[in-house]
C-alpha cells in the first residue's frame, strides 16, 4: 500500500496564501448568498459598506419573502394572490408548483379540522389536476388519505401536516419567483462549501494534510499522520 503523501500546516497555509481572491469576487459571493436567502436588510447594509450592487431590484426580496412567509404560517391562498401580484406567468407557466400549492391548502383545511370543505375542494381543485397527471393524483390520494385518520400521528402520510411540508412548499415558490427574476434559485456559496468537501474527500485517498472539518470556523486541523 502506498504511503501518503504528508503535507504540513505551514506548507499548506503558504500554498494558500498564493492563491490570490479579490475581494470584490468574495463580495459578490456575500451579496449573492444574502439575496438569494431573502436577506432585504443585510443586503441593503452590505451594499452600502461594501459597495457591492446587487444583480436584482432589493425591493423585490421584500416582496418574494412575504409570499414565503404566507406560505409558512398556512395562509396559501395569500401566497398565490402575492405570486400573481408579482408575475401571474409563474404559475399559469409551473402547474407543478400550482399543484403544490393547492395541495397545501387542502393540507391547511384538514389541519383545521375543515372536513366537508376539505373534501369538496380536493374534488373540485385537486381531482381534475390529479386525472391529467399520475404524480399529481398520487399526491392527492396521500393528502386525502389524513382524513381517514382521526390521529394523525398513527396516520402514514402525517408528516404532511409537519411544518416541514410548508417549508418545502414554501421553498419550491421561493425558487420558482428567483427563476422568473432570471436570478439562480440556489445561493452559489454553500455549493461551493459542498465542492470543498468533495474535493477534500478525494485528496484524503492521497495525501495527509491540515483539512477544514469545521466548516463555520474553517480552521484548519494538523495532518493525520
Amino acid at each position: 500500500m502506498a504511503t501518503k503523501k504528508v503535507i504540513t500546516k505551514e506548507d499548506w497555509e503558504k500554498r494558500l496564501n498564493d492563491v490570490k481572491i479579490r475581494k470584490e469576487d468574495m463580495n459578490r459571493l456575500v451579496m449573492n448568498f444574502l439575496v438569494t436567502e431573502g436577506y432585504v436588510e443585510a443586503a441593503e447594509r452590505f451594499r452600502l459598506e461594501s459597495g457591492t450592487e446587487p444583480d436584482i431590484d432589493l425591493a423585490t426580496i421584500t416582496d418574494r419573502m412575504a409570499v414565503k412567509k404566507a406560505v409558512q404560517s398556512g395562509h396559501v391562498e395569500d401566497a398565490i394572490d402575492k405570486v400573481n401580484d408579482l408575475n401571474p406567468e409563474i404559475l399559469d407557466t409551473n402547474p407543478q408548483l400550482f399543484f403544490h400549492l393547492q395541495q397545501q391548502r387542502l393540507i391547511e383545511l384538514i389541519r383545521n379540522g375543515k372536513v366537508d370543505e376539505a373534501l369538496e375542494f380536493a374534488q373540485e381543485e385537486l381531482a381534475p389536476r390529479g386525472e391529467e397527471n399520475q404524480s399529481f393524483l398520487e399526491e392527492l390520494e396521500r393528502t386525502v388519505a389524513l382524513l381517514a385518520f382521526e390521529d394523525v400521528t398513527r396516520c402514514p402520510v402525517g408528516e404532511l401536516l409537519d411544518v416541514s411540508q410548508r417549508m418545502k412548499t414554501a421553498s419550491e415558490v421561493n425558487a420558482a419567483i428567483l427563476t422568473s427574476q432570471s436570478h439562480e434559485k440556489d445561493p452559489k456559496l454553500p455549493s461551493i462549501l459542498k465542492m470543498l468537501i468533495w474535493a477534500q474527500n478525494l485528496l484524503d485517498e492521497k495525501a495527509a494534510y491540515p483539512r477544514i472539518s469545521n466548516l463555520s470556523t474553517a480552521a484548519l486541523e494538523d495532518p493525520a499522520v
